[in-house]
């Protein structure tokens, strides 16, 4: 929908097969030198003289034997989904779509995708798109929440069911009237106006998504009597799809592109926004 709202080897030698105990003494001498033949053959097929073809072969067990590990000890501290609570108070639910884990903290409209990687202790720390550390678990299952009013992080307990966090779906007169509502929101905070354009072909809820997350990104800024100014060229806020997720600044247009692709995690979050406006140090 398209609307605009004004507001190997490939062959290795072959492999003897007869075993001393058929051949006999002469016949395992024989069998010796032929496998240490093919093998040296092989690896000069290859490209690749045997010793270093044998650290090849180790420096592949090892990498493998740490991606066991690593795979291991994120399945092993993927949090059940359900309603946490910390001890700060702060309330969220969390929830799974495939390989992710989703975040959305209550009184809050964005759902954050996170992704899962080791830490120390057979801990895994869970970061969002912008790679702010979110959510560290434990081996043992224990839970901590990283947020701007608790940075040093907050322990948090399930207190209650799982809520689906899965994006919404709306039919064309209440995506209008959405888009509408949010371009006047912000053309309201920026005391102009401010145009909103969206093009969802493939997923219409995921560019709904990056409607609500990066207008409620915009109003933010613009309340902040420090980085308000960095709005001053915003005059249109678009969302597209493509084959990478970004957020780019330019020439007063807010563009902000969708991965159908990928789902929710294709979706770029508020602070890949917030970073798009307001340049990094």
């Amino acid at each position: 929908m398209r609307s605009a709202v004004q507001a190997v080897a490939e062959k290795p030698p072959a492999v003897i097969l007869a075993t001393h105990r058929a051949a006999g003494p002469a016949g395992l001498r024989a069998w010796r030198r032929a496998s240490a033949t093919a093998g040296l053959a092989l690896a000069l097929a290859c490209g690749v003289a045997a010793p270093e073809a044998a650290a090849q072969i180790r420096s592949n067990a090892q990498a493998e034997h740490s991606r066991a590990i690593r795979d291991q000890s994120v399945t092993r501290t993927t949090p059940p989904p359900g309603r946490y609570v910390s001890e700060a108070g702060q309330g969220f639910v969390l929830d799974q779509a495939g390989s992710l884990t989703l975040l959305r903290f209550e009184r809050s409209t964005e759902t954050w995708a996170l992704r899962p990687s080791s830490a120390p202790r057979g801990d895994t720390i869970y970061r969002n798109d912008a790679g702010d550390q979110v959510l560290r678990v434990t081996a043992g299952g224990g839970i901590t929440v990283y947020t701007t009013r608790t940075p040093g992080g907050s322990p948090v307990s399930l207190a209650g069911p799982p809520v689906s966090l899965a994006p919404p779906s709306l039919g064309p007169v209440q995506m209008f009237n959405l888009m509408a509502r949010r371009s006047g929101l912000v053309s309201e905070a920026m005391g102009r106006l401010v145009r909103i354009n969206l093009d969802g072909q493939e997923s219409e809820a995921l560019c709904i998504e990056a409607l609500i997350v990066t207008t409620d990104a915009v109003v933010r800024i613009a309340r902040s009597p420090s980085a308000r100014p960095f709005l001053d060229r915003l005059r249109s806020i678009t969302i597209v799809e493509g084959q990478r997720s970004s957020v780019t600044y330019s020439g007063g247009d807010l563009r902000v592109v969708v991965d159908p692709r990928r789902g929710i995690a294709g979706r770029p979050s508020s602070a890949r926004v917030i970073r798009a406006v307001i340049p990094q140090d």
